[in-house]
């Protein structure tokens, strides 16, 4: 019996967010396990967009052209990089967060406000489970009698305190949404309120700098955008205090009454330093100096072997070293015409202040604080931070309302990317297959040969580069 598209729409959404809970949520998970609920999300919405067939899908004539030109840009570097399979590996990922993307489009054009309500739950159920974890951790530490307290061992669900980081600069913005809806009963507000305090408490003690970064450009942009931005700066400096409210009762009154001593504190990541990242800013400069046009190929940045990283924490710098400076300069003006398009409905729309306006007020907030962090971290590497923000991209571009009348359905455009859609998957599923029977000896194997800690990228081992061939005698 064939399903109805409500019913396609329902089993999307569990789907979702059965998925995000496991990568999330699990006592398990990590990034290897968020890369693979990643891939399996992907496949969900492939299926789902092949199921569906409407306006939705069509996009008009210059994103099209712009969207094919990154396309075939990739396939070129691809052809040429040191490893193809990996290079296209890579592309498959940005599909496969396309073909999400446009999942969530084509859901809420369908459902409605009822759609926003649901995925709002999901953040709002995310956030709760993540928040309970973080303080059961904290009556654990405290009541085990030992006397050092390592805020870092606190946080769980991810291989890295910072990727946590990247998370919550994508939710930390939503969850001021409840709050700036009138219709909201006090318990609620109150209920929400105490969560976002919670939520800041985490992002302090994480102590992820670019978290911190990302959220102040977003207030910045929001004070900028009218009255609601204003009231959304408000709740986040409310929660801001709460946080640091809490910070000090937990880990300086009560540790200190307790007798512990706080390790990796927030105080003691207010620095100006780089972390590391100066040689692999370096790094990228020299590889675009070299190959400007075409890059090294997708992912190829690990595979030019550093003691650092695989990435090199710098979006800009990530594309045009391994993509090339014009597919970089597409991606940007891209970026820029979706970004500015939303400024201007933002800004029209600033005493309207519908639901819909203020959900697209809490979207922009996270993609200007995740785009941000993505300057100074790899949000545009970790698998996680990838689905994020291609949720939040995919949902922002449901909300937009044209000034245009909608543009007419591109039929090849869309039997392409269906296609490409399919292929992007069925690679990724082959990369699965052919590498989670051997990731733990793979990452042995890298750790007692050539590093004495993990470096991220597609797995949690993501160094690419092959060893080099050993030469008997030496």
């Amino acid at each position: 019996m064939l399903l109805t598209r409500t019913q396609r729409d329902s089993l999307f959404l569990i789907a979702t967010a059965c998925l995000l809970a496991l990568g999330i949520c699990a006592p398990f998970s990590g990034h290897d396990l968020q890369r693979g609920t990643q891939i399996g999300l992907g496949l969900c919405a492939v299926v789902y967009g092949l199921s569906v067939s409407s306006p939705e899908w069509s996009v008009n004539r210059p994103a099209a052209v712009g969207l094919a030109l990154i396309m075939v840009l990739g396939l070129l570097s691809s052809a040429f990089a040191h490893q193809p399979l990996w290079a296209l590996t890579e592309m498959a990922l940005f599909i496969c967060s396309g073909a999400i993307a446009l999942a969530v489009i084509s859901l809420r054009r369908n459902g409605g406000e009822s759609i926003d309500s649901a995925l709002m739950l999901i953040v709002l159920m995310l956030c709760v489970i993540k928040s309970v974890q973080y303080m059961y951790a904290v009556i654990l530490a405290f009541g085990s009698g030992q006397r050092l307290l390592n805020l870092d061992l606190l946080l769980s669900g991810f291989s890295n305190k910072r990727f946590y980081g990247q998370f919550q600069t994508f939710t930390l913005p939503l969850l001021a949404l409840p709050l700036l809806i009138a219709r909201g009963t006090r318990p609620a507000r109150a209920a929400v309120l105490a969560l976002l305090c919670v939520w800041w408490l985490i992002a302090i003690s994480g102590g992820t700098r670019g978290t911190w970064l990302g959220m102040a450009a977003a207030a910045a942009v929001l004070m900028w955008l009218g009255p609601w931005g204003r009231r959304w700066v408000a709740w986040q400096l409310a929660g801001v205090c709460g946080g640091l409210l809490l910070y000090g009762c937990l880990f300086m009154l009560v540790a200190h009454h307790s007798g512990n001593e706080i390790i990796s504190a927030a105080g003691d990541r207010l620095t100006t330093s780089l972390s590391g990242r100066g040689p692999i800013w370096w790094q990228g400069w020299q590889m675009i100096a070299e190959r400007p046009w075409l890059g090294f190929g997708p992912m190829h940045f690990a595979d030019v072997a550093n003691p650092i990283a695989a990435h090199p924490h710098q979006a800009i710098l990530q594309w045009a070293s391994e993509w090339g400076v014009p597919s970089a300069l597409c991606v940007a003006i891209l970026a820029g015409w979706g970004g500015w398009a939303t400024v201007g409905l933002i800004r029209e729309r600033a005493l309207v202040a519908t639901r819909a306006d203020l959900l697209r007020l809490c979207l922009f907030a996270a993609l200007v604080g995740a785009l941000t962090q993505s300057m100074v971290d790899g949000v545009i590497v970790m698998p996680n931070s990838q689905v994020w923000l291609a949720l939040v991209v995919g949902w922002l571009m449901a909300l937009h309302v044209p000034r245009s009348p909608e543009p007419v359905a591109l039929p090849l455009a869309a039997g392409v990317w269906r296609m490409t859609s399919v292929l992007a998957v069925g690679l990724l599923l082959y990369v699965v297959i052919r590498d989670v029977p051997h990731l733990e000896q793979a990452r042995q194997s890298y750790l007692d040969g050539r590093g004495d800690h993990l470096q991220p990228r597609f797995w949690a081992q993501g160094v690419i580069a092959l060893p080099k061939p050993r030469v008997d005698g030496f």
